[in-house]
């Protein structure tokens, strides 16, 4: 990506529209408005133009064009937008006449915000916030999402790394000065205490992964015996037949995953394969694969048939025992719930205790953090704060704890995208859409 290249591309749905919104980028934004717009209108008031092909001086359309002159923009460059009509011929003329000015042309996958990050306009945090606003799905995920875009991560972190590098200060001035008479007493017990209250902040963002669950959803399993009734138990929650119903043991043979919105908060309910012994390898892959999801989820849901257990529950984090088909049998105290996915008995009730569960574990999107980058970066950075604590409460060498506390500054860097980003940039902004 050449950042001194004027870029466009549509930041609006694809298709058919009533308005189709282009975006231009770079030094060559005004130029683009000169020649096709016939001259920069007044910064951030929006006019209506006739936008002519530079080439020929056709006519193309009667578009509203703004113009938001750097550094005052989203991408910290000269911008332009222009909505046009959005007619597919309409469309495809526009962006033919930009693509055919020198200096000009379509922008890459997340360019736009990329230059933002790389114009100081956003941090790296800031940067995955927005891109979970655009996959936000329950009103949860936006809440977090905009927390983050707010800069929540971004200013904890810069925060805890600028204690840090205050401690590191202290640490060179030690190191430095050691000989002269003008460095102060107390330096150890101040290096200490910076330290200690990063390092306590920083381990109780890392206590919960409710941020990470609420950004990927909660995964619940339904699990039990053979004709338990999980398939027509996914069907009654996701609303829809998405599993065959079959009276027939060992129709499901590998998981079925749907996505659900329960009390705004995002829930994966994974239909699995009867638990059973069989002779058929298919079924028996589905078997293992079905005890896997079992270890894995958040919660499983084992579904108990009105006949009783024909085998224990698989090991789990969390375990619902429910009772199926309660039409045909009430008498089931061992369950916590007994319902009936064809009637509906018993199903407000395991909804209300779903959402429960899923509040219980993921909150309300007032985690920090949201990532395994997060997480990884910031438990580097937590580990390196230990050893350096360790090394000068044990009198050991002040060039190791220097380095210790140098590393817990650059982990935390990571974070906001001070240090070490280049591999995470490519991969994070290839996910955002062209025009974004």
């Amino acid at each position: 990506m050449r950042s001194d290249d004027t870029i466009f591309a549509i930041a609006s749905g694809h298709g058919r529209a009533a308005v189709c919104l282009i975006r231009i980028s770079g030094p060559g934004s005004g130029l683009i408005l000169e020649r096709m717009a016939g001259g920069v209108p007044e910064p951030r008031r929006a006019v209506v133009r006739t936008l002519v092909d530079p080439a020929t001086g056709e006519p193309l359309d009667q578009a509203l064009v703004l113009w938001m002159p750097g550094p005052r923009s989203f991408t910290g460059e000269d911008q332009a937008e222009l909505h046009i009509h959005g007619g597919l011929a309409t469309r495809a003329a526009v962006l033919r006449a930009l693509g055919s000015l020198e200096g000009c042309r379509p922008a890459q996958a997340g360019e736009f915000t990329r230059r933002a990050f790389l114009n100081g306009r956003m941090d790296l945090s800031q940067v995955e916030g927005l891109a979970d606003i655009i996959d936000a799905e329950t009103e949860a995920q936006r809440r977090q999402a905009m927390r983050q875009l707010g800069g929540r991560l971004g200013n904890a972190a810069e925060g805890w790394r600028e204690r840090v590098l205050q401690a590191l200060a202290l640490l060179e001035a030690s190191l430095d000065f050691s000989d002269e008479g003008d460095v102060p007493e107390g330096l150890e017990a101040e290096i200490l205490r910076l330290t200690g209250e990063v390092e306590g902040e920083i381990a109780g963002a890392l206590a919960t992964r409710s941020g990470e669950r609420l950004r990927e959803g909660l995964t619940v399993v339904l699990a039990g015996p053979p004709n338990a009734g999980k398939s027509t138990l996914l069907n009654a929650l996701a609303r829809r037949d998405v599993a065959i119903v079959s009276p027939i043991a060992g129709t499901t043979r590998d998981a079925i995953e749907v996505h659900c919105d329960l009390g705004g908060l995002p829930v994966v309910i994974v239909d699995t394969a009867g638990l059973r012994e069989s002779a058929d390898l298919i079924e028996q892959e589905g078997v293992s694969r079905a005890r896997t999801r079992a270890q894995d989820a958040d919660l499983v849901l084992w579904l108990v048939p009105p006949e009783g257990e024909a085998s224990p529950p698989p090991p789990a984090r969390r375990l619902l025992k429910l009772g199926t088909k309660a039409d045909l049998n009430r008498n089931r105290p061992d369950c916590d719930l007994l319902i009936s996915a064809s009637t509906g008995e018993g199903m407000p009730e395991l909804v209300s205790r779903l959402e429960a569960e899923a509040a219980s574990l993921m909150g309300q999107g007032d985690a920090v953090i949201t990532r395994e980058r997060h997480r990884l970066a910031l438990g580097r950075a937590q580990e390196s704060l230990q050893r350096a604590r360790a090394m000068l409460t044990g009198k050991g060498p002040l060039e190791l704890t220097a380095e210790e506390v140098r590393l817990a500054a650059r982990a935390i860097g990571e974070i906001t995208g001070r240090v070490d980003v280049e591999d995470v940039l490519d991969r994070l902004f290839s996910s955002f859409c062209i025009g974004k």
